[in-house]
């Protein structure tokens, strides 16, 4: 489902004449099957959202190449990589990105706003993953009105709307308390084992990384497996 073929990302920091080159990303390969969640665990600064951002066209690799759905994504236009991901990737994040001055429900009609569908078929759908998510009888709230859980559901619903293959989540689970914690990775859990949806977990929690078919680790850079070797058989962690 994700294919990164020898990735090395570099920052180019600095003023003109004085730019200084941080390396960030090294020889990175890594396979993502599909319906699989992985977790990527690492410390601050070790590149886990940069991946992650490589993975969803926001940034673009110093060099080698990606493949997702099948389809060799590294050369595309900005315009093209936005229709991409409309189509295959839904985003959760720890600060949940929801838009203060739009209701439960608007944020999460808001991918079917962008993709054209019509009022009543937004309707269905919104209510129909509001209510899947438990938070359906929020739906006028504003993300002020909701608690952290309950904000996390919202986005978790925006993410899920167009039905898209792959959930792309960095630290997902960041901003909740322990209780909240379980239940967004047991909605996660349900929906890949239901759905079939692929799951990449940024994150640098234990609990959050137990949930995962399999877990890598960035450390300095390089992709590592858990037990500290390189990242070459996609099937050796369980």
């Amino acid at each position: 489902m994700i294919e990164m073929s020898r990735i090395n990302h570099q920052f180019t920091i600095g003023k003109k004449g004085k730019e200084r080159v941080v390396p960030v990303l090294h020889d990175i390969d890594l396979h993502v099957q599909q319906s699989e969640i992985i977790a990527i665990v690492g410390r601050s600064g070790s590149g886990k959202s940069t991946l992650l951002n490589l993975m969803s066209g926001y940034i673009r690799s110093t060099s080698g190449t990606i493949r997702i759905a099948g389809q060799a994504v590294s050369g595309l236009s900005e315009g093209d990589w936005a229709n991409f991901r409309l189509a295959h990737l839904g985003f959760m994040f720890q600060s949940f990105q929801l838009i203060p001055s739009m209701t439960a429900y608007e944020n999460a009609e808001l991918p079917l706003v962008l993709r054209g569908t019509s009022a009543a078929e937004r309707k269905k759908r919104v209510m129909e993953l509001l209510d899947q998510v438990g938070i359906a009888d929020y739906a006028a709230h504003y993300p002020g009105e909701l608690s952290g859980g309950q904000q996390q559901r919202v986005s978790v619903a925006r993410a899920l709307m167009l039905n898209p293959p792959i959930v792309l989540a960095d630290e997902p689970t960041g901003s909740l308390d322990s209780d909240n914690e379980r239940q967004l990775l047991a909605l996660i859990r349900q929906l890949n084992r239901e759905r079939g949806i692929t799951f990449v977990l940024i994150t640098h929690d234990d609990q959050v990384a137990a949930t995962a078919h399999r877990t890598l680790k960035l450390k300095d850079g390089y992709l590592l497996n858990a037990s500290g070797k390189g990242e070459n058989n996609p099937h050796e962690i369980h």
